[in-house]
């Protein structure tokens, strides 16, 4: 409101200045046991509210730094959580980022399409093959003979003892192994631009037998961004196999010969339970827009290098032998479930108002704000956004446009970013708007949702029934798993786990799939004892334990079925109830190859006992 706007030199230096200023309150007040008044979210608090508010999967928070933390081991310590200048301008960028990728302009994406046949992968592989596989079921078919006879009958004759990853006939029993190379585009698949049919079920296949990978080459046809559908038809290979296939998907490209990457792509893995005689179709849905891509995709042709092209894959992860099948594989991009999506029709609803900019302008804050700044926006604060909205109109393009700038600072707003703690000085209790926020950013680590919001604007919160009520139904919310992640990963230290390499010459093969569960256990484990309402006790010794078929092996348990956590029973004899005995507490605390007693000792006073040993004492 100045007549004499600040310079951005004058900025910086009074961002800086407040920031010191609240790290020292802050530092003030936790030595002399208190409370701060407010804190900034953290890393992942950010990324959850903005997901939750904007109905995004995206995680906008990966270009932010890492917190720190405290020396009780937690990141939402309020005096480490201080804002720079350069923060605040990665803020601003964000909100502007996520807004636009919120919202769609013009007519919906025409999407291109891949569908794939193993027959024809098969026939692009060896057509001789694909020749007399079908030769030879039609003689099966016109002359009536055994598969056998049919077989003895067949010019060239192609193994049917096929173990590890192969395209296989189920009719003659015969395979062929696959092929794939990066040079040349060889192996490279072409887009269309009209949606396949989806073929009847084929008895060509592709067996993907554990710890085996099956590579298609999807060329450059992908777009920019989007979300991409990888869809497959498949089924277990065998009903002999007492375990169900597991299929990871991943993304990646090779642009020449020492620059290969693949990144895990989909938020989730996929257990085959279909029969072999029914399969069933299976999907997964990929962010083109947060997961590497080939960097030369639009500066070399297909067929020359650097190569281009981008491959995914689909891994079978099962550590017992359980094989799975395919038969067909499609995938489209971009894929949208409506037009305009529903993360725009979140902000740009449908309202009679929508011919006037000013009532239509006023009705998307109002609506924007009060689920953003958790709490209805005030008078003057909405007169604000609309003076600022009235400045950019004229600058932009559209409507749409000058909204998402005026978005934008709601979501850059310390509002937005600060968690408020009020009404504790003078001894009043928080408002029930407060309480919404201080339930879900516990429970959640994100934003009250409208259940919240609305009996947080009745008044009813503070009822011990309601609010017992909403406390059960936050926990029950699959959100709650947020909670069981990053307290657990956080009260016990646990990114040490993330950086530990086991030296294979001291403890032999040591695969990503057990690590993997390793790293799950004790979140596992937490949330269990969280969900069912366990005693604490648990923490320290429990008749049972979490773990999937390879940490059962591992763990020389009885045989368990699956790659999912999952409650298993323990005799006495076990000894491997509670959190002081899982091996990826164990391990973290040693080097990779040999354990470490003290490091170990240490662990467990500071992080499970609260009874850290004493410094060292001088010149030691």
């Amino acid at each position: 409101d100045a007549d004499e706007p600040l310079l951005d030199i004058e900025k910086s230096q009074l961002v800086d200045w407040l920031a010191g200023e609240i790290q020292r309150a802050s530092q003030v007040r936790r030595s002399e046991q208190g409370h701060t008044s407010f804190r900034r979210m953290t890393r992942y608090e950010y990324r959850y509210a903005l997901q939750d508010l904007l109905g995004l999967p995206h995680d906008f928070s990966r270009d932010l730094p890492p917190e720190t933390a405290s020396e009780d081991g937690f990141q939402n310590s309020s005096e480490l959580l201080q804002m720079t200048v350069v923060q605040f301008e990665q803020y601003r960028q964000l909100a502007r980022k996520a807004l636009k990728l919120a919202t769609v302009r013009g007519e919906q994406p025409e999407p291109v399409y891949y569908g794939i046949s193993m027959r024809e992968a098969a026939q692009a592989i060896n057509p001789k093959y694909t020749a007399n596989v079908e030769g030879t079921r039609q003689r099966i078919a016109e002359e009536g003979l055994a598969v056998e006879d049919a077989f003895e009958q067949q010019g060239e004759k192609f193994p049917r003892d096929h173990k590890g990853l192969h395209f296989r006939d189920l009719v003659t029993g015969q395979g062929i192994g696959p092929k794939w190379g990066y040079g040349g585009a060889k192996y490279a698949w072409t887009p269309t631009l009209t949606k396949p049919e989806l073929p009847p079920v084929s008895p060509d296949i592709v067996v993907i037998p554990k710890n085996a990978k099956y590579i298609i080459d999807v060329g450059y046809g992908l777009p920019d961004s989007g979300n991409m559908r990888v869809r497959i038809r498949a089924a277990r290979y065998s009903t002999e196999d007492k375990n169900q296939p597991t299929l990871r998907l991943f993304f990646g490209n090779q642009a020449s010969n020492d620059s290969r990457v693949a990144v895990r792509a989909g938020e989730h893995d996929i257990t085959v339970t279909a029969s072999p005689d029914e399969p069933a179709l299976y999907h997964w849905d990929v962010r083109l827009s947060e997961i590497a891509r080939n960097a030369y995709r639009h500066i070399t042709k297909l067929g020359d290098l650097p190569n281009p092209a981008e491959f995914l894959y689909f891994q079978n992860i099962s550590s017992s032998k359980a094989a799975a099948q395919i038969d067909y594989v499609e995938v489209t991009a971009p894929t949208f479930d409506q037009w305009p999506p529903a993360s725009h029709t979140r902000i740009f609803f449908e309202s009679v108002n929508q011919a006037d900019e000013e009532a239509y302008a006023h009705e998307i804050l109002n609506r924007f704000m009060r689920r953003a700044w958790r709490r209805p926006a005030m008078a003057a604060e909405l007169d604000q956004k609309m003076a600022l909205l009235a400045k950019l109109r004229p600058q932009c393009e559209s409507f749409q446009e000058a909204m998402i700038e005026v978005l934008a600072t709601v979501l850059s707003s310390p509002k937005f970013l600060y968690l408020v703690r009020a009404g504790q000085e003078d001894g009043q209790g928080i408002s029930d708007f407060e309480l919404a926020s201080r339930l879900t950013f516990f429970l959640w680590s994100s934003t009250p949702d409208d259940d919240l919001l609305n009996l947080a604007a009745e008044g009813k919160l503070h009822d011990p029934a309601v609010l017992e009520g909403q406390i059960q139904r936050l926990l029950d919310h699959p959100k709650a798993q947020r909670f069981a992640k990053h307290f657990t990963r956080q009260w016990l230290g646990m990114e040490l786990l993330d950086f530990l390499k086991v030296d294979a010459k001291a403890h032999g093969k040591f695969d990503p799939i057990l690590m993997e569960a390793m790293r799950d256990e004790p979140v596992a484990f937490f949330g269990h004892v969280l969900e069912q309402n366990r005693s604490v006790m648990d923490f320290l010794h429990a008749d049972y334990a979490m773990v999937n078929d390879r940490l059962a092996r591992h763990y020389r348990l009885p045989e368990v079925m699956g790659v999912g956590l999952q409650r298993v029973n323990l005799l006495p004899g076990h000894r491997r109830g509670g959190l002081l005995t899982q091996a990826g507490l164990l391990a973290m605390n040693s080097d990779g190859k040999d354990s470490h007693p003290l490091k170990r000792g240490i662990w467990l006073l500071e992080r499970i006992l609260n009874d850290p040993p004493p410094p060292p004492p001088p010149a030691v």
